[in-house]
């Protein structure tokens, strides 16, 4: 059934929609709205990822109700059935809905029947998941249908994330907010809070005025914590989020001992955590890599060699390969926008 309902959804079809949405949110809301055709849900939850700890950055979703969003996220990192870090590509929660503590605690109260679910990895990383809920059962023909797409929605992805890296942080005068901190609960309830990290929450999700933000990011890292603790999930609790504009900032959730509370830290993310996820949104080879990390490190061209074990020709050519990935000009470009410091030659 699903796939005579599809007939407009296929890899065709999410490759004009990337090419008309450059946004990551309006590039998923415009393939929702013809997966909601394809194969129908009822809500959904569509989490962009950090490509190498797996841990939520940015995610577009509709719940019943918004107040149970800190449940649904702790739930989703406490259950272990069809978790996107196992997951191979897409499945339906069926019968294995009795294992799941997010069906049981949530999902079941709103009459939740099926969760289709599909993970977008690929040899680089992994770049999100999508959870789509239905108050009616689902398919073989729809589970087939988002394998089918999943390997064109994750390059779309990481293409999306490769792009925020074109902007380098402008010289302003204006300065960012210092290391801050929040304190959550172990049920993920914002007990407090520094006046830096609300004026970092308002840079990761803008609100109208008078509307406090809401802490998804930190909610997310102190899930992954929780996970680790119980034995779900060994990841680090750890998440690199772009903001606007060339700047990225880290969240990373710690225990505080004694006592049922978690800190997230909150900083401008570091050179080489940046030119990590640099490196994994552009695809760069490991020896592509390997270059422009000793690039970052001041090595010139015969000294990158003579580390690599490879001819100065040879880092010619893997350097070319970078330009041409990376869509920079010469060196100094590349490392602005890898390292995320402005240069008088950054585009």
């Amino acid at each position: 059934m699903a796939r005579a309902r599809a007939g407009a959804l296929n890899r065709d079809t999410v490759d004009r929609l990337a090419a008309k949405q450059s946004d990551s949110r309006a590039f998923r809301a415009a393939v929702l709205d013809h997966l909601r055709r394809a194969v129908g849900f009822d809500w959904f939850a569509w989490v962009v990822t950090d490509p190498g700890t797996t841990v939520g950055v940015d995610p577009l979703a509709h719940l019943p109700d918004l107040a149970v969003l800190p449940t649904v996220i702790r739930l989703k990192y406490l259950t272990a059935v069809n978790r996107w870090t196992t997951l191979g590509d897409a499945a339906l929660l069926g019968g294995q809905a009795a294992e799941s503590p997010l069906w049981r605690e949530v999902q079941r109260r709103y009459r939740v029947v099926d969760v289709a679910s599909v993970v977008f990895r690929d040899r680089f990383g992994c770049w999100g998941f999508l959870d789509l809920w239905s108050t009616r059962g689902y398919g073989a023909d729809d589970v087939e249908l988002l394998r089918q797409l999943a390997p064109g929605l994750t390059a779309a992805l990481r293409v999306r994330q490769s792009r925020t890296f074109g902007v380098v942080p402008a010289r302003t005068g204006r300065s960012l907010p210092g290391p801050a901190v929040l304190l959550l609960r172990d049920d993920l309830s914002l007990l407090g809070q520094t006046d830096a990290a609300q004026e970092w929450l308002r840079m990761m999700l803008p609100q109208p005025d008078g509307v406090r933000p809401i802490p998804a990011g930190a909610y997310n890292v102190a899930a992954q914590l929780l996970a680790g603790e119980n034995g779900v999930d060994d990841h680090e609790p750890m998440a690199r989020i772009h903001l606007t504009d060339g700047l990225w900032v880290t969240l990373r959730a710690s225990r505080l001992d004694p006592g049922d509370l978690v800190a997230v830290a909150i900083e401008p993310t570091a050179p080489g955590d940046r030119l990590d996820v640099f490196a994994r949104a552009h695809g760069l080879s490991d020896r592509e890599r390997e270059l422009v990390e000793l690039l970052a490190q001041g090595a010139d061209t015969a000294e990158a060699a003579a580390r690599m074990s490879v001819s100065s020709h040879t880092v010619q050519d893997h350097l070319k390969a970078v330009f041409t990935k990376t869509g920079t000009r010469n060196r100094r470009v590349l490392l602005s926008h890898a390292l995320g410091v402005r240069t008088d030659e950054t585009r």
